[in-house]
């Protein structure tokens, strides 16, 4: 089972330390949920989705919180900050999932003054430390041009939490306006997709609400790969 799983995370682009011992705390119930690298692994594997599995899930963990907050990375060249090989160790040896990489970002809003449903995208760089996510839409990445997303995420076990701030383009329908709310997701147990919903005030001071998704596109933050994803959505 272990070789099978290294194999499986070979063949997927994502390789995995899969042995014997982890495969017997499985199987006894010591280790009730599994990491997602572990989770996709499995899937493959076996052919049949987690839930069917005997895994403690959803998952939530209790992380531990220092209070620090915040991340203290550079912006390189491209004005997007790399994603933290430490970051990212420090994660996983604690057993929890690793979010950092390209997300594509949607949500949908009801337009009182079109009288429709909208639908907003945006290519998105989140950057993880401990147990903070903060997220920035790459340039042109927008489905409305030049409006420009941020996230401040806090991780919970499967349960992100935060705010957002959207920048509307100043010859666009909203002529400029700067919009912001909470926002709060349940990640699936693959860590391949958030989903949850967004809360936020209207023009005439009326609390809205909708949905809201994040859907893993990529790992790295490359130059490469950050401008590859600075496109309009399809």
């Amino acid at each position: 089972m272990a070789r099978a799983l290294r194999k499986a995370g070979v063949e997927a682009g994502e390789p995995n330390d899969a042995n014997k011992r982890l495969v017997q705390r499985w199987e006894g119930g010591t280790t009730r949920v599994p990491r997602p690298v572990y989770v996709r692994a499995l899937e493959k594997v076996t052919g049949l989705p987690i839930e069917s599995l005997g895994f403690a899930l959803p998952v939530m963990i209790r992380l531990r919180d220092d209070g620090a907050g915040g991340h203290d990375l550079a912006p390189g060249a491209d004005g997007v900050a790399p994603a933290s090989a430490d970051a990212e160790t420090a994660a996983r040896t604690a057993g929890r999932a690793h979010y950092a990489g390209v997300w594509l970002s949607r949500y949908e809003f009801y337009s009182s003054g079109r009288g429709q449903t909208f639908a907003g995208a945006h290519y998105v760089v989140l950057v993880q430390n401990d147990n903070r996510l903060t997220g920035q839409s790459l340039p042109g990445a927008s489905s409305r041009p030049d409006s420009a997303l941020s996230l401040d995420l806090t991780v919970d076990g499967n349960v992100i939490t935060g705010t957002w701030v959207e920048q509307t383009a100043t010859d666009g329908y909203y002529a400029g306006a700067r919009y912001h709310g909470a926002v709060q997701l349940l990640a699936e147990p693959t860590g391949r997709r958030m989903a949850g919903k967004w809360v936020g005030f209207g023009k005439d001071f009326d609390v809205n609400t909708g949905p809201w998704e994040l859907i893993f596109k990529e790992a790295s933050t490359s130059k490469e790969t950050v401008e590859r994803y600075s496109r309009r959505p399809e």
